[in-house]
C-alpha cells in the first residue's frame, strides 16, 4: 500500500484485553455517539460502557464467572455488542454463533465446547430460538437465556439483556504477561462434516483490527455499516477498529435490500464494507434514487465475504466515483492477512487482494512444501499476530501447520515481485483435465458476471478421456428462464477464458450452501457425477 502505516496500529498489537479498548474509548471520547440501529436506538461511547458493566453484574448473578464457557447466537445489534463488552468485562470465553446455525449444528458445538449458558434471542425470521435452546439444554446440560428485541423507536437503548448491580462486579482479571487465555472460539465450516472450533485470544483478536486500520484507514469522522452477522469473527474485527479510532457505526438485525440502503444514506454512510449481495442491493439503491448522489460522503467500498466479481467492481468504480471494490485476504483462523488501500494502482485494485499487513508473514509453497518463486502459484502458508490459538479439536492441530508455526491455508495463490498476493482458488477446488489444473473461482468469478446468472459453482467430476471435466452448476436469475451449454462457452470465450477451461457441462439447477454459508460441492458432486459428460 502507497500511504504509511497509522500510529494506532501500535495501540492495536499493545492492547491487552477487548475490555481495555471499551475502558480507554469510553475515557476519551465519552460523548460521541458510538452506535445507532434500524429503530434509532443509539449509545454513546460512555454509554457502551457503563450498559456492559451493567449487562456484566447480571451475567454474574447469573453465575457467569472468569473461564465461563458462554455461547450466544444473536442478530447483529446493540445488544450483540454491549454482550461482547460484558463477557470480557467477566473474562469469560465467548462463543459468537451464526444465526443461520440449528439445533444439530448448536448441538455439536455446545457439547463439544461444554457451553455453561446458551443465550439466544425470541422468535426471529420465522424461527423459534428458544424452543431450540430449549432442546440444546436437553441434550448438553447447559442454562438458557432469551434476549426479547426491544420494540418501538423511541431513541432509549433498553437493552434485552440481564442487568445488575455494577457494585458486586469483581475487578477485571488480570491478564498473565506471556501466554494470553483464549478468549473467544468461532466455528467455521470446513471439508468435514462438523464445524471446527477457532481458537482465539483477546490479543489475536484485536490484532484483527490491523487490516481495517491499513487497508480502509477508518478514522474518528466514518461511518460505517454492519449489517453481516457480528457473531463471525468480522464483529469483533470490525468493534476492536471501532474502539481504537472511534468511527460510527450503524448495526441492522437483518439484511434487507431496500431499507438497508436507506438506513446507510439516512445516516451519512462514508465507508461501505458489504458481501457481494449488500454491494449489489446499493448499486440498484443508487440506480433507484436517480442521477442525484444516494452516498454523498461514500469514499470506499469494501467487498470481501465471497469472491469478488469483476463485474460488481467496475459497477461500484462507474456508480459511486470510487476506485472499485476493495479486496482483502484472510480466514477465520488468521483474519485481516492482506489490505489495500483506495490509493492503489487501478490494477492492483482490481486484480489483487492486496499487500500484507504489518508483522502477517505469508509463504507459498509447491505440493513438496519447498517455497516457490514469485509469481508461481501454490499453497498460501500464514503467520501474525492475528493467527488463531489452535482448533478446539486439537487433533486437528497436526496437519494444521508447518514446523514453523505458518497455518496450512488451503488456498492456491501468487505472491508478485511488488507484494501483492493474489488467490486463485483451493487446493481442493481444483479441476485436473488432461494433467492441467484449472481453478473452479476463475471460472465462477467470470460466470457470475452473467446477466442471467444469479449463482453459480463450478465443480470436477470424473471423466475417463480426460480424467476430470468442468461442470457449471447454474442457478437462474429471476425472469431467465433456460441458458444453454452453447451460450455459456460463448460468455467464456468472450470473457477470454482459455479453450481447456470452460465447462463441459451445464446443470441448471438451486445452488446449495451449507450452514455456514459457504456452497456444498460436495452435494453437488454426489448429485451430478453420474451425469455422462457430453463428448468435445
Amino acid at each position: 500500500m502507497n500511504a504509511p502505516y497509522p500510529p494506532v496500529l501500535d495501540e492495536a498489537y499493545r492492547s491487552s484485553t477487548f475490555w481495555d479498548l471499551v475502558v480507554r474509548r469510553a475515557e476519551q471520547t465519552p460523548g460521541k455517539v458510538m452506535v445507532v440501529d434500524e429503530q434509532d436506538r443509539s449509545l454513546t461511547f460512555a454509554e457502551y460502557r457503563s450498559s456492559a458493566e451493567q449487562v456484566a453484574a447480571g451475567l454474574y448473578a447469573l453465575g457467569v464467572r472468569e473461564g465461563t464457557v458462554v455461547t450466544w447466537q444473536l442478530p447483529t445489534s446493540i445488544e450483540a455488542m454491549v454482550l461482547m463488552a460484558a463477557l470480557s468485562r467477566l473474562g469469560a470465553v465467548q462463543n459468537p454463533v451464526l444465526p443461520i446455525l440449528r439445533e444439530r449444528e448448536v448441538t455439536f458445538i455446545t457439547r463439544q465446547l461444554r457451553t455453561q449458558l446458551l443465550i439466544v434471542p425470541g422468535f426471529w425470521r420465522g424461527f423459534d430460538y428458544p424452543d431450540m435452546a430449549r432442546a440444546v439444554a436437553l441434550a448438553t446440560g447447559c442454562r438458557c437465556y432469551v434476549s426479547e428485541p426491544p420494540a418501538g423507536r423511541n431513541g432509549s437503548a433498553s437493552l434485552a439483556l440481564p442487568v445488575g448491580d455494577v457494585a458486586t462486579l469483581p475487578p477485571p482479571p488480570a491478564i498473565p504477561p506471556v501466554e494470553h487465555p483464549v478468549r473467544w472460539v468461532y466455528y467455521t465450516s470446513g471439508t468435514t462434516a462438523d464445524p471446527k472450533g477457532v481458537k482465539h485470544t483477546d490479543r489475536s483478536a484485536i490484532a484483527t483490527s490491523v487490516h481495517l486500520l491499513c487497508g480502509l484507514a477508518l478514522g474518528a469522522d466514518d461511518v460505517t455499516l454492519l449489517v453481516s452477522p457480528i457473531t463471525h469473527v468480522g464483529g469483533i474485527m470490525t468493534l476492536a477498529t471501532q474502539l481504537l479510532t472511534a468511527f460510527r457505526l450503524v448495526v441492522m438485525r437483518a439484511f434487507d435490500a431496500r431499507e438497508t440502503p436507506r438506513l446507510a444514506a439516512r445516516h451519512g454512510l462514508t465507508v461501505l464494507r458489504a458481501a457481494v449481495p449488500v454491494a449489489r442491493a446499493f448499486l440498484d439503491a443508487q440506480r433507484e434514487h436517480g442521477s442525484e448522489p444516494m452516498f454523498p460522503g461514500l469514499r470506499a467500498c469494501q467487498c470481501g465475504g465471497a469472491s469478488r466479481p469483476i463485474e460488481l467492481h467496475h459497477a461500484i468504480r462507474r456508480t459511486f466515483g470510487l476506485r472499485g471494490t476493495l479486496s482483502s485476504y484472510g480466514m477465520t483462523e488468521c483474519p485481516g492477512v492482506t489490505a489495500i488501500s483506495p490509493s492503489d494502482t487501478s490494477e492492483n485494485i482490481a486484480e489483487t487482494s492486496g499487500k500484507l499487513t504489518p508483522r502477517a508473514e505469508m509463504r507459498v509453497v509447491g505440493a513438496n512444501g519447498d517455497p516457490v518463486p514469485n509469481g508461481v502459484e501454490g499453497e498460501l502458508l500464514v503467520r501474525g499476530p492475528q493467527l488463531f490459538s489452535g482448533y478446539v479439536d486439537e487433533t486437528l492441530n497436526e496437519n494444521a501447520f508447518d514446523r514453523d508455526g505458518f497455518f496450512r491455508s488451503g488456498d492456491l495463490g501468487t505472491i508478485d515481485d511488488g507484494g501483492y498476493v493474489r488467490v486463485s482458488g483451493r487446493i481442493k477446488d481444483v479441476i485436473i483435465r488432461n494433467g492441467e489444473n484449472i481453478s473452479a473461482l476463475e471460472i465462477e468469478n467470470v460466470l457470475s458476471a452473467h446477466p442471467d446468472i444469479v449463482d453459480v459453482a463450478v465443480i470436477g467430476l470424473p471423466n475417463e478421456r480426460t480424467g476430470e471435466h468442468c461442470c457449471a452448476v447454474v442457478q437462474l436469475a429471476a425472469g431467465a428462464t433456460t441458458l444453454t451449454l452453447a451460450e455459456v462457452a460463448r460468455f467464456c470465450t468472450t470473457a477470454g477464458i482459455a479453450k481447456q477451461k470452460i465447462p463441459e457441462q451445464l446443470e441448471l439447477a438451486e445452488v446449495p450452501r451449507n450452514s455456514m454459508g459457504k456452497i456444498d460441492k460436495k452435494r453437488l458432486r454426489e448429485r451430478f457425477g453420474g451425469v455422462p459428460a457430453p463428448t468435445a
